[in-house]
């Protein structure tokens, strides 16, 4: 149940890897987190039209981004699950933050409207450990006392490849829940006590669609884009919130990016009355130094290009724009990136 737009975002990041030809040396490769790629698509859509340099970019998943940038088989990785400052000096990378979105439960539930199903913290992390295992539940019912819920069985989708989504995901329930922390705890991959797995957001959210009673995590503009069924959150302040531009920008605006050695930042269960509790920053991985020059400066004109210029697609997707003082730290950064001669990539 993938919507058009990403039928067509895929389509066309296909073809950006197949316009090879003259402009090979110009032409950009990434790979990772499948959070970003309808952005990350629509941008060089855009910037192929405006440039005429290509990017090629494979959806599929932070872990296998990670491994794709340290292997240097790619020009950039995408990960939503940031390396530690050491990690990073170790692999010879460097990370940025480019978007932040949100992480959204969705839900295959007949006689609830989409946003009408509220969960808190409790409910979500029992959910996913088993422990609920009907949607006439007593503490579902508790939280929706004016919903029609029915007995029917909750399937639980996760994902099944090393997500950056799923490291988010379980991050925060990790902090909410005791009983999540010691039997499951936080990684890009776990050992799922219940339900079927999937690869990708985009697997994830087919998933969910076509199984009654499913319940799964999706980026949000998965969710938006192919009209999917959501539930809204409590969130730390005790506040019922739905996901979105403003729930995502207050749960990252009490972030200190420059204070953030390596933007090492996980802005889950944020504080604030309108934060979203499952908010998420995307970041690019990069060589100091890279065996293709030339695609290594593409890529920074790239990313620079999309920070000057693609907010407003980000913002249609429900993506939030790095603010502008964060760009300016962000391209400070960018100057260890260096050529043979040891001198600088970015212009």
């Amino acid at each position: 149940m993938i919507s058009m737009i990403f039928k067509r975002a895929a389509v066309a990041a296909l073809a950006f890897g197949a316009m090879a030809g003259a402009t090979l040396a110009l032409d950009i490769s990434g790979a990772g987190a499948t959070f970003p790629y309808p952005i990350y698509a629509k941008w060089a859509e855009a910037y192929k039209k405006e440039t005429g340099n290509g990017l090629n970019y494979q959806s599929i998943g932070s872990g296998g981004g990670i491994k794709q940038i340290k292997a240097r088989t790619v020009t950039f990785g995408a990960s939503d699950q940031p390396l530690k400052p050491e990690d990073l000096e170790a692999a010879g990378l460097i990370q940025w933050p480019q978007v932040i979105g949100g992480i959204v439960p969705v839900i295959n539930l007949d006689g609830v409207a989409p946003g009408e199903l509220v969960l808190d913290s409790s409910a979500l992390a029992k959910i996913f450990l088993g422990d609920i295992k009907s949607w006439d539940d007593a503490a579902i019912k508790k939280l929706n006392p004016k919903a029609k819920l029915s007995a029917t069985p909750i399937v639980v989708v996760h994902r099944s490849d090393g997500s950056g989504t799923t490291f988010n995901f379980t991050n925060y329930l990790s902090k909410v829940s005791p009983d999540w922390k010691t039997k499951v705890g936080e990684n890009s991959a776990v050992e799922w006590p219940v339900g079927i797995g999937a690869k990708g957001n985009e697997g994830v959210a087919n998933n969910v669609a076509n199984t009654k009673g499913a319940i799964g995590y999706v980026e949000y503009a998965y969710a938006k884009q192919n009209k999917m069924n959501y539930a809204r959150m409590i969130n730390a302040a005790g506040k019922t919130v739905a996901p979105g531009i403003d729930s995502f920008q207050s749960a990252a605006a009490s972030v200190d990016w420059a204070k953030s050695p390596g933007f090492y930042e996980i802005i889950t269960n944020e504080p604030g009355a309108k934060s979203w509790p499952i908010s998420a920053a995307t970041f690019i991985l990069l060589p100091k130094e890279s065996k293709d020059e030339a695609a290594a400066t593409e890529a920074l004109k790239f990313f620079g290009w999309a920070f000057a210029n693609g907010g407003k697609q980000a913002e249609e997707l429900d993506y939030i724009p790095m603010p502008k003082q964060v760009v300016e730290l962000i391209k400070k950064s960018w100057s260890v990136v260096k050529g043979a001669d040891g001198k600088p990539l970015a212009h």
